[in-house]
């Protein structure tokens, strides 16, 4: 074994203990959602971004400014509204004079998304102009204003979370940026057993302290591990069988994908299914990704990039739904 390999099993080792420490911390003040918490943790380290979706109180704000603490990361809130313009997400060049020479110059005013991770609140309460505003660092990890182009620190995790029952004074994401995010991952209310665990913990005097886990360096150095994680062969043709099964006119698609769906994935879903795969493998322990792990993180990858259309709708038909028909359909 070179001193390489046994440097990514020493990682990989160093992710699993993380993982249990992070979930150990985040139990101290969230209860219950547990498959919300490992398809944020699977979006982190795969280096992606990650859209909540539940409704109001179920703790989505919570989760993401606790995994920030924990995380010993920089954070940021930005609490979108119909108000908030772009420089109020990315900064702004403002004009300053010398004192002395009193020459002017501009000097720019670095914006709340330069930070590691950033918590969009309500997302869908922007209109698409200021929504975009998060698109090229989302994407590229940078953000250019005027003639600079200004790079984001690392690790850069975005974090949305959005209402899906309150539709007055909403702006549905655009699918361009829907896409950009790694996955969807939906909140659901607590069990009987869990909501009373919620009223007895949080409504007496005692305040749970979150101790960090890892640092920056650390996240970036297993963000990088997870790249190196190896993949069967039949594991990305599954993938790329799945993701275009999705789309309408390829041949692969089902008579029921042709029926229901508009707008099937496009590749950058096959990409993030391979990463979600790798992530997952690694936080459970695994050196290698398998089919489970891809079946896994199908539906949180998927359901947000499948337009369904109105006959769909009208039947009732849910992505999630669909998707696990795909997966019986293409294996």
């Amino acid at each position: 074994m070179s001193a390489e390999t046994k440097d990514d099993v020493r990682k990989a080792e160093r992710l699993r203990e993380a993982k249990a420490a992070i979930l150990e911390q985040l139990g101290r003040v969230i209860v219950g959602q547990q498959g919300a918490v490992e398809e944020v943790l699977i979006a982190l380290f795969a280096r992606g971004h990650c859209l909540l979706q539940g409704v109001p109180g179920l703790a989505k704000t919570l989760l993401v400014t606790s995994l920030a603490r924990i995380l010993d990361l920089q954070s940021a809130r930005i609490q979108f509204t119909p108000d908030l313009m772009p420089s109020d997400v990315t900064g702004t060049e403002i004009l300053q004079e010398d004192p002395v020479t009193r020459a002017r110059s501009l000097r720019f005013v670095a914006g709340p998304v330069f930070a590691n991770f950033v918590l969009a609140d309500e997302i869908n309460r922007t209109p698409p102009k200021t929504q975009a505003a998060l698109l090229q660092a989302m994407q590229e990890g940078q953000v250019t204003v005027g003639s600079q182009t200004l790079a984001l620190p690392r690790p850069f995790f975005v974090m949305a979370t959005q209402n899906p029952i309150e539709q007055e004074g909403t702006y549905p994401l655009p699918e361009a940026q829907l896409d950009r995010f790694f996955l969807q991952s939906l909140l659901d209310y607590p069990s009987l057993e869990e909501e009373l665990r919620i009223v007895a913990e949080t409504t007496g005097s005692a305040a749970a302290e979150l101790k960090p886990v890892l640092g920056a360096t650390e996240v970036s150095e297993l963000q990088e591990l997870v790249r190196r994680v190896p993949v069967p062969d039949a594991v990305c043709e599954m993938a790329v069988r799945l993701v275009r099964a999705t789309r309408p006119k390829d041949p692969l698609a089902a008579e029921f994908v042709r029926q229901w769906v508009s707008w099937g994935a496009g590749p950058r879903a096959c990409q993030a299914l391979v990463l979600g795969a790798k992530a997952r493998a690694l936080l459970e322990g695994r050196l290698a990704a398998s089919m489970e792990d891809l079946v896994r993180v199908a539906r949180p990858v998927l359901r947000h990039r499948l337009v369904l259309n109105y006959q769909a709708e009208a039947e009732g038909v849910r992505a999630d739904d669909l998707i696990g028909r795909l997966l019986n359909a293409v294996a």
